[in-house]
């Protein structure tokens, strides 16, 4: 027999266990509505997988050999403990977790913190929150420093990890109200002539998007003031500062008043950034799945605080997400 094989499964102590108790096989039979056959054939395969005799067929009635009274005396114990399995693992399905790690990427911090600690205080006896870059996120999620991520990056060319689309949002312009919106890529050129481009830093990944998309429309603007946070970008531009390429949810993180500002979309071809839950592949069984519909939820609640925020023609192109990558 070849090592890895099993000499005998749970099916067949369980029907030498009726037999011994039964006594004989045709009694064994009845009490597993099974032909007396199919009570012979089972035993004779275990008895041929082991490699031993159990029972002592020339005896009236049938009695166990030395190895079948061995076999008994284990197998007892052997489908008592598997027995025990189904409600531990029912009962693990449903269990709080000690501790539950997550990142969230800082511009859905007043979005998603609040809601986000109560359902993970439901999941788990200790949660933890941490809002940042989600490169940083990403390093602690890889290092098992965190559980699962909300971030802008999706981590699509690291294997290992499962991933839960939650949104797409435009990219938009943030300017003064009273300047024309740019009707197209060339327009802002012109207005960074008379205005700075607030960025956000290159060490975000929404900064890193706009300076790849700001190539592609072959723009070299000038890199005059840059900040890590969404607060940073949108307050400067409320003080009078220039203008910015920025997000919905960037301006709801901010939480800045807008007055004579304007939000306009973005010229040329399409523009999103995308969130995504990112959790480490099969680790937490069902909890990702149900995390990233919860966030769903909630996200999809804010529709009508960015219609007062970016306008209804701006909104309308928030979609949350519903498929998992």
């Amino acid at each position: 027999m070849p090592p890895d094989t099993l000499p005998f499964d749970l099916r067949g102590l369980e029907i030498f266990l009726t037999v011994c108790d039964a006594g004989t096989m045709a009694a064994a039979a009845r009490r597993l509505a099974l032909t007396q056959p199919a009570v012979s054939q089972a035993i004779a395969e275990l008895e041929r997988r082991i490699g031993v005799a159990l029972f002592d067929r020339g005896a009236r009635p049938l009695a166990l050999t030395a190895a079948g009274g061995a076999l008994r005396q284990r197998a007892s114990a052997l489908i008592s403990e598997a027995r025990q399995i189904a409600p531990l693992l029912r009962e693990a399905e449903h269990a709080r977790l000690p501790l539950l790690r997550a990142g969230l990427v800082d511009s859905l911090s007043r979005a998603l913190m609040a809601p986000l600690a109560g359902k993970l205080g439901e999941m788990a006896d200790q949660a933890s929150i941490l809002s940042g870059l989600t490169a940083s996120h990403a390093g602690a999620l890889l290092t098992r420093q965190l559980d699962l991520l909300v971030g802008a990056d999706d981590l699509d060319e690291i294997e290992g990890l499962e991933r839960w689309p939650l949104l797409t949002e435009p990219y938009v312009l943030l300017m003064p109200a009273a300047l024309p919106a740019p009707a197209r890529p060339a327009d802002l050129a012109q207005l960074a002539a008379g205005l700075p481009l607030v960025r956000f830093s290159a060490r975000s990944k929404t900064g890193m998007e706009v300076e790849r998309h700001l190539r592609r429309l072959r723009l070299d603007l000038p890199r005059r003031l840059e900040f890590d946070t969404p607060y940073g970008v949108t307050a400067s531009i409320a003080a009078g500062g220039g203008f910015a390429i920025t997000t919905p949810l960037c301006l709801l993180e901010a939480a800045v008043a807008l007055d004579g500002l304007a939000c306009r979309p973005m010229p040329g071809p399409a523009f999103t950034r995308h969130l995504t839950l990112i959790a480490r592949r099969q680790e937490l069984g069902r909890l990702p799945r149900e995390i990233a519909g919860f966030c769903r939820t909630h996200l999809a609640g804010l529709a009508e605080t960015f219609d007062r925020l970016v306008g209804r023609e701006i909104a309308a192109t928030f979609r949350v997400e519903g498929t998992q990558a």
